[in-house]
């Protein structure tokens, strides 16, 4: 059998963690990257943390140039967070006829804030017998998937509580823009009146998972944001934040399903928090029979829990019918620790 072919389209921060973590594994092989402008023509192995070695070299490629008809059994999009800007680049992909896996944020539940798109997306990926997937960290398991899991074993709910306190050092330049760090908390209030302070991308996604999840709706939503200001300068991998300003964003959201059932949400999140005293964790607090209290402290490491789940979920899209898919339409996630071409069920591959 075949090894696994994966193709990476960005190799930033989780893009190039992803290339080292498949580079670890049995069964997988990068036959690609996809990327722009001074990265065209350079080597994989000048922007991740493994070395090349004795293994062949993979340059950086134009996007059109390698992700072609057969070239790749999946490709692990890390481009974007929003789901109307991905969009062009799925497209491409899965008409080529290759599933996709991204990490964009709105995708791990698309028709949440694009439901147009996301029917679009559904139909280009049947029309090309292919499958694609949105998952991460958050969204994608831990404020949604993990509180699904825990209501399994519940004979009724009542209220769920969902807190994630985090650390954004692992991310890079992208997340730093989108969560304002390093900037006044008067720009901050500005970006937020005219829309264009990002914050958190997936409160209304991991709503609206849960909601489905339990055979439910989303009646109503809201979410609100506030700066996380700094008294002492913070740096890390890919931001700074001086003292005054804004070293993170503090979400919160409140949704009520049709049954009546409210689902809160908190999530400030901000970089180097162990700098003034901050202990990261996340939290499960679901009120019904039986009730839930879950704390896992420190938090799962957003970068490497990111990384961890597009690579672990490859075996997944590959066997999954033709479509668009959520955590909550494929099994459930699992570190593969063993050669990737024992989980891919080659039947539905040929098929696909």
């Amino acid at each position: 059998m075949k090894e696994v072919k994966v193709i990476i389209w960005g190799l930033g921060a989780m893009g190039g963690g992803m290339a080292d973590m498949l580079l670890q594994k049995k069964g997988v092989e990068i036959v690609g990257v996809a990327g722009r402008g001074a990265k065209i023509g350079t080597s994989m192995y000048d922007y991740i943390k493994t070395e090349r070695g004795d293994r062949p070299d993979v340059l950086i490629q134009a996007a059109e140039d390698i992700i072609k008809p057969g070239a790749a059994d999946v490709v692990l999009l890390c481009t974007d967070s929003f789901t109307k800007n991905a969009f062009p680049r799925l497209k491409f992909i899965m008409e080529q006829g290759i599933n996709v896996i991204t990490s964009a944020e709105e995708m791990a539940y698309p028709k949440a804030q694009s439901p147009e798109l996301a029917e679009e997306l559904d139909k280009i990926a049947k029309a090309n017998g292919v499958s694609c997937l949105g998952t991460g960290i958050n969204p994608g398991h831990i404020m949604d998937m993990l509180v699904l899991v825990m209501t399994g074993c519940m004979v009724d709910v009542e209220h769920i509580l969902s807190r994630r306190v985090n650390s954004l050092s692992p991310f890079g330049p992208v997340v730093m823009e989108e969560q304002g760090i390093g900037i006044s908390v008067e720009e901050f209030k500005e970006r937020k009146a005219n829309g264009t302070m990002s914050g958190h991308v997936g409160f209304a996604e991991s709503v609206g998972m849960i909601a489905e999840g339990m055979g439910l709706s989303v009646k109503e939503f809201k979410q609100d944001m506030n700066p996380i200001t700094t008294d002492v300068d913070r740096k890390s991998p890919y931001g700074f934040a001086a003292a005054g300003s804004c070293a993170g964003v503090a979400m919160e959201a409140d949704a009520v399903l049709d049954n009546g059932m409210e689902v809160r949400m908190e999530h400030p999140q901000q970089i180097e928090p162990e700098q003034v005293g901050v202990t990261t964790g996340d939290y499960v607090i679901i009120k019904g029979t039986p009730s839930v209290n879950m704390l896992n402290t420190p938090e799962v490491e957003g970068g490497l829990g990111t990384i961890a789940m597009c690579v672990n979920m490859i075996p997944h899209i590959i066997n999954a019918k033709p479509g668009l898919h959520s955590m909550i339409t494929l099994p459930i996630p699992r570190a593969i620790m063993g050669d990737f071409r024992n989980l891919i069920d080659e039947e539905m591959k040929i098929v696909k």
